[in-house]
């Protein structure tokens, strides 16, 4: 982890205190501890011992998922105005789980599993801005349907997007107004079976492409592209950790990109040609 890393997750870490009121711990030795793990997918006990107890490490792991600090940090950098938001889009994946991650309290389905064509699976939802960054991360067991998952992510506390990118997976109904109600354009892709035709900025909808580059690059941690872990809140800790560093490191290499969506002529150009009807 770097200097910048630190001191950006530093305020944020300290603000949790160990439920013994004992002073914090060397929070950024856990942290690389924690990243550590996230990147190789390696078990916790796999630990090395730089990093310190690997049931230490677990255990404030557990301690700052529980609490919903890795959501709160993320929820922080998509209020913060950093990136754009005029733009955005959704879409999801299904990720193998290992066999030893089955066996949680409470059973499988609401620890996010199930069973699709991929066998024993999760899947992610997410919802990226136009810089390919994630906003909204959501797990459910690896059958659900899209249109469920497009409920968990396209939450009302974040930034409302003007052009809202989608395959055809999301080509419902409900989904459509839902969106018009909430003065959002939808470019998704028309089902075969639809009939009422609706049609679609084919370049607007090449953006999207932004969407599955950010899967790829989640899909870099390897506690991410294969599923380790019983619980789904650790899980989705993981996933949240992860995408909370692409952003950092956006940051800090493109500071120059950093401008409002809505200054950019490609852009400004497509979104008034699609609001006046032009193909």
């Amino acid at each position: 982890m770097t200097d910048e890393e630190w001191a950006f997750f530093e305020d944020f870490n300290l603000a949790i205190r160990a439920p013994n009121g004992r002073k914090p711990a060397n929070h950024r030795l856990v942290l690389d501890g924690i990243f550590w793990i996230a990147r190789t997918g390696s078990p916790w006990r796999d630990l090395p011992e730089e990093f310190g107890k690997c049931s230490s490490v677990y255990r404030q792991f557990r301690r700052w998922t529980l609490t919903g600090l890795w959501e709160e940090i993320l929820d922080a950098l998509n209020q913060s105005g950093a990136a754009p938001e005029a733009l955005q889009m959704v879409d999801s994946t299904v990720i193998r789980a290992h066999h030893q991650a089955a066996g949680a309290k409470r059973g499988t389905p609401r620890q996010g599993f199930g069973r699709s064509r991929g066998g024993f699976t999760t899947k992610i939802h997410l919802r990226a801005n136009a810089h390919g960054l994630p906003m909204r991360t959501q797990i459910t067991p690896g059958q659900t349907s899209d249109y469920l998952g497009f409920d968990l992510v396209m939450a009302d506390n974040l930034p409302e997007p003007k052009v809202l990118l989608a395959d055809r997976g999301y080509d419902a109904d409900r989904i459509r107004k839902t969106m018009d109600e909430r003065d959002i354009l939808t470019q998704i892709p028309m089902r075969k079976t639809r009939k009422m035709r609706v049609g679609v900025d084919h370049r607007l909808y090449q953006l999207r492409n932004m969407v599955e580059r950010c899967f790829d690059k989640l899909k870099n941690a390897r506690h991410v592209a294969i599923r380790y872990d019983k619980t789904a809140e650790s899980f989705l800790g993981f996933i949240d950790i992860t995408a909370t560093r692409l952003w950092l490191r956006h940051l800090s290499r493109r500071p120059s990109t950093l401008k409002s969506q809505d200054e950019s002529p490609r852009f400004a150009k497509q979104l008034h040609d699609s609001q006046c009807g032009y193909s």
